[in-house]
């Protein structure tokens, strides 16, 4: 099968660098919206089955168009969300933004057992977001394509790990909002990195000013 693991749109905590990952989380803002309404067009000759989100209220909003497109409804699974920032939830000062940026490229490259300042470990976060997408995948067979919302931070996490991303690349590898990466799982059950997409689904016409720290790690 093919995991479609697509960021959700700008926000406006997004543009002011907050690190929100609490639920229900922020909206979208009108970049987000623009964002969030060309996802269905760059993924036309997808052939996507399935259309999930996380139960944070932005990647629902994201994943609306390309599920109303396709007559589908959005399914929501609880393990989706953004890394937890703990401590440093809602902060936005540039040390408060890189410590967390920090943590979860420690993460991406093996440190598992390092903690989010007030918040969970490596190992924490990929145990019960793998079990959300194992989830999914327990719904769907071989050949079947699946679009799923999620976040930057766990998107490149969980990729990055899963698949086991040379430690070298994992700081190069960014995702700006509705960036994507597509995961492929094998007759074994192992994913591999399928593709990889830094730039917003509908172009980098969609793009915003500000990403963020700059790694496409703020959720």
């Amino acid at each position: 099968m093919r995991l479609l693991l697509i960021r959700h749109g700008q926000t406006p905590n997004n543009a002011t660098r907050s690190l929100d990952t609490a639920f229900p989380g922020a909206g979208l803002s009108r970049l987000g919206e623009q964002q969030a309404e060309a996802v269905p067009v760059a993924l036309k000759d997808q052939h996507i089955i399935a259309v999930y989100a996380s139960p944070l209220i932005r990647t629902q909003l994201t994943a609306r168009p390309l599920a109303s497109s396709l007559g589908l409804d959005i399914s929501i699974v609880p393990g989706l969300e953004e890394v937890g920032a703990g401590a440093l939830e809602m902060l936005n000062d540039a040390e408060s933004v890189a410590a967390y940026a920090e943590c979860v490229i420690g993460w991406m490259e093996g440190d598992l057992d390092r903690r989010m300042p007030g918040g969970a470990t490596g190992r924490e976060f990929l145990d019960r977001y793998d079990r959300a997408v194992e989830q999914i995948a327990g719904n769907h067979g071989p050949g079947d394509r699946v679009a799923v919302f999620s976040h930057g931070a766990a998107i490149r996490t969980y990729t990055a790990v899963s698949t086991g991303m040379n430690p070298t690349a994992v700081r190069k590898v960014t995702i700006q909002n509705t960036g994507m990466s597509v995961l492929a799982r094998d007759e074994r059950s192992r994913w591999t990195l399928e593709g990889w997409h830094s730039e917003p689904l509908g172009g980098p016409g969609l793009s915003s000013v500000l990403q963020n720290d700059g790694t496409g790690v703020a959720p």
